[in-house]
């Protein structure tokens, strides 16, 4: 500081700075005069080096730098002011590395929020969370001596410049009121909840269980087809949707699409291979629809397609890993989609009929089906939103419910098709698969929060499990979104209608609950007035809290209760019905690091819940299934998100699969089938055996096929002769050059002799 300031003073032609200096006595005097260092912290800038002008001369100009917002942090009620959280933790080490690690005091720390929030003030409950989170991780982990901690303020007050426009207070103060009333916010009660645990407590919620799975369980990874096949025009495949969508610009994340994926058609090999190393007893994996049948139809059934997927399967079998085979995983045959799709009741009896030749052709080694992959995502992501295949966005009122109706239909048909016609001969089990985040209120004591977050559930997972386990939609789906549309003005309901027959020959149509989970989100109400809309219908707006751990998605944070609590209302909502997990999974993005630490994190706290969920809660589930077993297309987003246990090295025009260091850790949890007891010693499913390889010792040696020994030798033989060859050939030239010189001598002696006779 004292050198800028110098420097700057100089170049403006001042004989001193403009900084002033301490004598040595005062130096002495102050130094030391602090028996802790007490900080108050705000936010945390971005800061970028500049020249600042000499005139007018200024503490901001001698700085020689310019501040921006930290853009990826929230704002706050006050401007400049963003809450990030992580700048506290490394200002507290810049202290303790700069000040010779002196007590700290954190003496005043807080966010404003706007004047009209009362006592639902959950944006200061974020920031105390993620901030004194900080704080502690200083002193926890980095050793920072930090010995208290102040939050700023105790209650509504004049704010300086802002007046009373904005509020830091843990108490609302009503101004109005010539009293001026003091209430307590939700951010008073978290904070003394924090002050009462002297941090942030481990709940037995979050605690490890130590136990097994019930014998027989379930271990599976899962892909899909357009994520990892390739082979988009191979062998008289036809063209689906997602191949449309995916060549269509700006609709996939850096124009990405799945020509080749991961090529896995022509890879089965080194599937296997990595399915092996990852020690699964299941594979999960989808049939492209139109590999089999290109225009949806069984007009015509094409046999090279079939041939892909027998091969598959036989060497899923010969590996010891049984398949589970999901008949539709979004890619819908262009052909159909271009006469109405999942919006034409036609589709129904298609999809029948494809699941027909599937059954009939791969039903005696395959046991366990999905017919259709998240419906949701089908309805509302594909036909709503418009953001996946087929793209279409300009119907979200009433398209999603129509596609979601024939879906149901379809997966019904598909499963009374296998009940009627397979099962008694082929014992398999049918379903589908369900996703569903898990809601919980963004306030916990508000009610208005709790009554959104179970119509986010209602709307989500029991859009589509209602009418399968249950028997018809539900009554708050039927009723919320009948009471909106006649409101509009509208005649009827935009939610088709289930016949009575329907209601009766869709419901029961499972042998188990496929389910797929990744996260839980907050919800709060939100009012759209008459927007005649899913999320109007719905009603709510979903968040997530700042503390949760962040994925390579910007919609996955890390929750692992969560899994436990949705499984928990599948078995009290839907009569506790066997559950096989059908996709769980965490992504990463930027550069590879194949030391994928915080999977194997996720995938320790989520299927240790799970096991919760099943010891000591009584969900019969069954199954386990990661996402995903290699890094493939992952939808809209491209490669750039990466879930696989697997990395595919896309540089390589071979596409090597590489594995991370969670195939070894998810391998031990399979070995194990669960988690054993660290009390009780090392076990023995810890101390995996190497997979079995084939040592293909042999060689090409010369055109043939040798073993090594055979080669060794041919290699020393051949070497051998090299050097007898070789010595020969330079004695050869010795003997050459030596008569050669002979010669030349008996020429110079004649020559001599001659000379002297005349």
């Amino acid at each position: 500081m004292k050198a800028q300031v110098l420097v700057k003073s100089e170049l403006q032609g001042l004989p001193l700075s403009r900084l002033p200096s301490f004598t040595e006595e005062e130096k002495n005097f102050i130094k030391g005069t602090a028996d802790i260092f007490c900080v108050n912290h705000y936010t945390t800038t971005i800061v970028s080096h500049v020249t600042g002008p000499l005139s007018p001369p200024s503490y901001q100009n001698d700085r020689d730098f310019t501040e921006e917002e930290e853009g990826g942090s929230p704002a706050t009620a006050i401007k400049n002011q963003r809450a990030v959280s992580w700048g506290l933790r490394r200002l507290l080490n810049w202290i303790k590395e700069e000040y010779g690690n002196p007590e700290i005091y954190i003496t005043n720390n807080g966010v404003a929020t706007k004047e009209k929030t009362s006592w639902d003030d959950i944006d200061r409950v974020f920031f105390y969370k993620t901030y004194i989170n900080e704080a502690l991780k200083a002193y926890e982990v980095d050793g920072v001596q930090l010995k208290g901690y102040t939050a700023a303020s105790l209650m509504d007050s004049f704010e300086w410049l802002n007046g009373y426009t904005v509020g830091f207070g843990l108490y609302h103060v009503d101004f109005t009121d010539p009293n001026r009333p003091r209430t307590p916010k939700f951010s008073a009660h978290f904070y003394f909840q924090v002050m009462k645990d002297n941090g942030f407590q481990t709940n037995d919620d979050e605690r490890m269980l130590y136990g097994e799975f019930p014998q027989g369980f379930l271990w599976s990874t899962a892909t899909a087809s357009y994520q990892i096949e390739g082979g988009w025009r191979a062998d008289g495949k036809g063209l689906s949707i997602w191949d449309k969508f995916a060549h269509t610009p700006l609709r996939i994340f850096e124009n990405d699409n799945g020509d080749i994926a991961c090529d896995s058609y022509n890879k089965i090999d080194e599937d296997i291979a990595i399915l092996k190393q990852l020690r699964v007893n299941h594979y999960r994996f989808s049939i492209s629809w139109t590999r089999i049948l290109p225009d949806g139809t069984k007009n015509y059934i094409n046999e090279a397609g079939f041939s892909y997927y027998d091969r598959l399967v036989n060497a899923l079998l010969a590996a010891n890993i049984q398949p589970h085979v999901t008949l539709y995983h979004w890619d819908l045959p262009l052909a159909l989609q271009n006469v109405g799709g999942w919006e034409n009741d036609t589709i129904v009896e298609r999809f029948r009929d494809y699941a027909d030749i599937i059954f009939s052709r791969l039903g005696d080694r395959v046991k366990l089906w999905v017919t259709i992959n998240e419906p949701y995502n089908v309805a509302m992501v594909g036909h709503g939103y418009g953001v996946a295949a087929p793209g279409i966005s300009f119907r979200p009122g009433t398209l999603p419910y129509i596609v979601g109706h024939n879906l149901i239909k379809a997966h019904a048909e598909a499963w009374h098709l296998y009940n009627d016609k397979y099962r008694a001969k082929q014992n398999g089990k049918v379903s589908i698969t369900i996703n569903s985040d898990w809601s919980e209120p963004r306030n916990p004591y508000k009610q208005e929060d709790i009554d959104a977050a179970r119509r986010v559930i209602q709307f989500y997972i029991g859009w589509f499990a209602h009418p399968i386990f249950n028997g018809d939609y539900s009554e708050m789906m039927k009723t919320i979104i009948r009471e909106r549309s006649l409101a509009a003005g509208l005649t009827q309901s935009r939610l088709p209608e289930f016949t009575p027959e329907e209601i009766k020959r869709i419901k029961g149509t499972y042998d188990y609950f496929g389910f797929n989970h990744y996260t839980t989100v907050l919800a709060f109400p939100v009012e759209y007035g008459n927007l005649q809309h899913y999320d109007g219908d719905r009603g709510a707006g979903t968040t997530a809290d700042r503390a949760w751990l962040n994925s390579g998605s910007g919609w996955l944070k890390i929750t692992p209760f969560g899994l436990r609590r949705i499984l928990n209302f599948i078995k009290e909502e839907y009569g506790n019905p066997m559950i096989i997990i059908t996709e769980n999974g965490i992504s990463e993005r930027g550069p590879v690091d194949l030391k994928d630490s915080h999977r194997s994190y996720y995938y320790e706290k989520y299927i240790n819940q799970m096991l919760k969920a099943n010891l000591l809660d009584g969900v019969d589930v069954r199954g386990y299934t990661t996402w995903s077993l290699m890094d493939n297309l992952e939808w809209a987003t491209g490669f750039a998100e990466r879930f696989g246990h697997f990395y595919v090295n896309r540089s390589d025009p071979k596409l090597p699969r590489v594995a991370k260091e969670s195939v070894s850790f998810f391998s031990t949890i399979i070995n194990c089938n669960g988690f054993p007891d660290p009390a009780s010693g090392p076990h023995d499913c810890m101390k995996q055996e190497p997979e079995e390889t084939i040592n293909d010792s042999s060689v090409n040696f010369l055109g043939l096929k040798l073993s090594a020994e055979e080669a060794e030798t041919g290699l020393n033989a051949t070497f051998a002769l090299l050097i007898i060859a070789v010595t020969g050939a330079i004695c050869l030239s010795i003997g050459c050059f030596l008569t050669k010189r002979r010669k030349k001598e008996t020429k110079k002696v004649d020559n001599v002799e001659l000379e002297r006779k005349f």
